[in-house]
């Protein structure tokens, strides 16, 4: 048992300062390779709940596809960040209010548990012994919070919609290509036969 908690304070540490310097590191590079080093300590939390699925799906998706592709594009982009963070002060009444916003909802989120006592112990079920943790977690969300679920697939299918209208620009002189054009294209339109005389050229 002191193992377990000495585990849980030492991962709870590192993600929470590796969270931090997301946030206050300079260097974008920084920022990410902390973001993943707060991904995999979220990872051994999740462990020593017993959630392994969880932890095997953080370091799968966002580790290994979300992060890593944030540096790359990070890293190809070369985006002059010193630039951009000369307007900021404009946008600091904006961020103000979606943080009190954020602020107001933790704090609703955290009075529930002492407000409704019974949603708390609802929480802390624990699954039954003839069920793996996949299956359970597969059971809640495809049953009680399936509309949920659905929704939240909903807006992640129109964010990347979203980023892929706002990365396609159309840029003159690139040459694209046509399906359409290339299907009806005639052989009289690509084919010239030409004869050509001994010692002369076309």
């Amino acid at each position: 048992m002191i193992i377990q908690a000495l585990a849980f304070y030492l991962f709870a540490a590192i993600t929470v300062a590796s969270a931090f310097m997301v946030i206050a590191s300079r260097n974008p590079v920084h920022s990410v390779l902390f973001l993943i080093l707060a991904f995999f300590n979220a990872a051994g939390l999740f462990v020593l709940m017993g959630a392994e699925f969880l932890a095997m799906i953080l370091v799968i998706v966002y580790v290994g596809a979300v992060a890593v592709l944030f540096l790359f594009v990070v890293m190809m982009l070369d985006i002059n960040f010193v630039e951009l963070r000369q307007g900021f002060l404009q946008y600091l009444p904006v961020g103000g209010l979606i943080g009190m916003i954020l602020l107001i909802e933790l704090i609703l989120v955290l009075g529930g548990w002492v407000i409704t006592p019974a949603a708390q112990q609802a929480a802390a079920t624990p699954i039954p012994a003839d069920m793996t943790n996949t299956h359970a977690l597969g059971a809640v969300i495809y049953t009680k919070y399936i509309y949920l679920f659905q929704g939240a697939g909903l807006i992640l299918l129109v964010a990347m919609i979203g980023a892929i209208v706002l990365t396609l620009r159309s840029r003159p002189g690139v040459r694209r290509q046509s399906i359409a054009e290339q299907v009806n294209r005639q052989r009289d339109d690509a084919v010239a036969i030409r004869k050509v005389e001994p010692r002369q050229g076309i």
